[in-house]
């Protein structure tokens, strides 16, 4: 069936600022992406012509689709939980949802975000995270969910993390890297696909420095693996994954 990637988010633009040169990189290697984000985003600060959070949610929609595009992605899916209240949500609730698309997607390989929420320290990113590691880990559980389909037990889970500081901004407390890949090759298509979440042109503007000095990376902790192994430094992602 060959190598398949998932990739757990909290909103639409999350894919590409946070995930975009992995998801760009494993889709020139035809490697099967998929995304899962939680919210539609509407309960962002920029708004773009939206008058209304739904009508936001609805551009948010199509411009998290046009992204996904221009990345390779397969498979891409938003759910209908509350932008910016993924905190309030039971982990049970989270994951079911989670472990479902699991057993269907059938990932070896899952990326989400740290426990720190990422450089801007969000409750939803660390939300986020708590229900992917919850999914992963319970996927493959005959305790868990056992009418939610097929159990599966995906082999490695990374949490994205980072080696810089976002100036002017509470400071996040990032994971140790374990993982570093090369994203220079793909980081125009990063760019694209930032540029097709028009509505949050306010926030492109004010990343492109930072892409500018840090975007030839990005960085990830191999936070599980089916297969028990010390904590090395790697660049490929996929290396010793098995098919």
């Amino acid at each position: 069936m060959g190598l398949r990637l998932l990739c757990v988010t909290a909103h639409p633009d999350d894919e590409c600022f946070a995930f975009g040169g992995a998801l760009a990189l494993a889709s020139l290697r035809q490697v099967e992406t998929s995304i899962v984000c939680l919210t539609d985003g509407s309960a962002g600060s920029n708004r773009g012509p939206a008058s209304s959070a739904r009508e936001l949610g609805l551009l948010r929609r199509a411009e998290f689709a046009a992204s996904c595009r221009i990345l390779g992605v397969n498979h891409h899916e938003i759910l209908d939980y509350q932008d910016g209240q993924l905190e309030h949500q039971t982990l049970a609730k989270l994951a079911t949802d989670l472990v479902q698309r699991i057993r269907i997607l059938r990932p070896q390989v899952i990326i989400t975000f740290g426990g720190d929420g990422g450089l801007n320290t969000h409750a939803d990113h660390t939300a986020v995270s708590a229900a992917a590691t919850a999914a992963f880990h319970w996927a493959g559980s005959p305790k868990r969910f056992p009418a939610l389909g097929e159990l599966y037990t995906p082999q490695r889970l990374y949490y994205l993390t980072a080696n810089f500081f976002l100036e002017g901004r509470l400071r996040h407390i990032p994971a140790p890297w374990t993982l570093t890949l090369d994203v220079s090759s793909v980081l125009p298509r990063k760019r694209e696909a930032m540029r097709a979440h028009t509505t949050q042109a306010p926030l492109m503007e004010r990343a492109s420095p930072i892409f500018d000095q840090h975007g030839g990376q990005e960085h990830y902790l191999l936070a599980a693996s089916v297969v028990a192994q010390p904590a090395t430094a790697s660049t490929d992602m996929f290396e010793g994954v098995m098919e």
